[in-house]
C-alpha cells in the first residue's frame, strides 16, 4: 500500500544523508561492504525495510553484521532513518530503490543473507510473477548470495507462504525453520516488524522459513 506523498519529507530526508542513498546507480555494486566502518562482516539486506523496526532492532542486536535496508517508499524510508539515527547505528545503509533491480545494485555473491518481510502477496495468480518470492526473483537472490547465503521469510498471508514454499522446493533451496505460527514455536524471534506487531496484536499467526542458496543457480532470468 502506497501512502500519501508527503513533500517535506524530501527537504527532512536530507538530514540522514551519511547513510541513506536515494535512488543508488551501479557505482557502489561490488562495493557495498567498503562503505562500512567493518567491511570484513556479513552483509545482510532487507527487502521492503518500511518503517525500520526490524532493521534497526537487528541492526543493534548484531553490531558485528553490516545492514542494508531497501524501500521504495521515501514516505516510509525517512522513518527508518530517523529510528537508526536515534539508536546511533553505524552498520546500516538505507536505499530507496527498487527491488526488480537488484541485480545492477549488487554482485554474484555480494550478499550473505536476505530478509523479506510481510511484502504485497499479490493474490491474483495473474500477478505471480510480481510476487517477491516467484522463482524469477528466488534465481536472482540465489545469484547475489554467497556459497551458504539464506532468505528468511515472513508472511501474515497463508496463501502466499504456501506459494513461496513451493517455489523454494521447485528451485533446490533447502528449507529449515518452517512454522505456521511463528510466535508459538520455538524459533527464535529476534525483531518485529510494524506489520507484524499489528498483526499478531489481532491474534494473526506469523509464518516463517528459513531457505539456504542452492549450490546449483540458475545463471539467466527467465523471460
Amino acid at each position: 500500500m502506497r501512502l500519501r506523498r508527503k513533500p517535506w519529507i524530501d527537504e527532512a530526508i536530507k538530514a540522514y544523508t551519511s547513510f541513506v542513498r536515494l535512488h543508488p546507480g551501479e557505482e557502489c555494486k561490488g562495493h557495498w561492504r567498503e562503505l562500512f566502518e567493518n567491511p570484513n562482516v556479513p552483509l545482510w539486506v532487507e527487502l521492503g525495510t518500511g518503517k525500520g523496526d526490524f532493521i534497526s532492532r537487528m541492526a543493534e542486536l548484531h553490531k558485528d553484521v553490516n545492514f542494508i535496508g531497501i524501500e521504495i517508499q521515501l514516505g516510509v524510508l525517512y522513518y527508518a532513518a530517523k529510528k537508526c539515527a536515534a539508536a546511533e547505528l553505524t552498520n546500516v545503509r538505507l536505499l530507496q530503490f527498487d527491488v526488480s533491480l537488484l541485480e545492477t545494485l549488487f554482485s554474484a555473491g555480494e550478499t550473505d543473507r536476505f530478509f523479506i518481510n510481510f511484502c504485497d502477496p499479490w493474490p491474483k495468480k495473474r500477478h505471480a510473477k510480481r510476487r517477491l518470492t516467484h522463482r524469477a526473483f528466488l534465481d536472482r537472490y540465489a545469484r547475489l548470495l554467497a556459497t551458504g547465503g539464506e532468505i528468511h521469510f515472513k508472511s501474515d498471508n497463508e496463501g502466499l507462504f504456501n506459494f513461496t514454499l513451493q517455489e523454494f522446493k521447485e528451485r533446490n533451496w533447502e528449507l529449515s525453520e518452517v512454522t505456521y505460527d511463528l510466535h508459538h514455536s520455538d524459533i527464535i524471534n529476534e525483531a518485529l516488524t510494524e506489520y507484524e506487531t499489528k498483526f499478531s496484536a489481532k491474534g494473526q499467526p506469523i509464518f516463517h522459513c528459513v531457505a539456504k542458496r542452492p549450490m546449483e543457480v540458475h545463471c539467466h532470468q527467465e523471460g
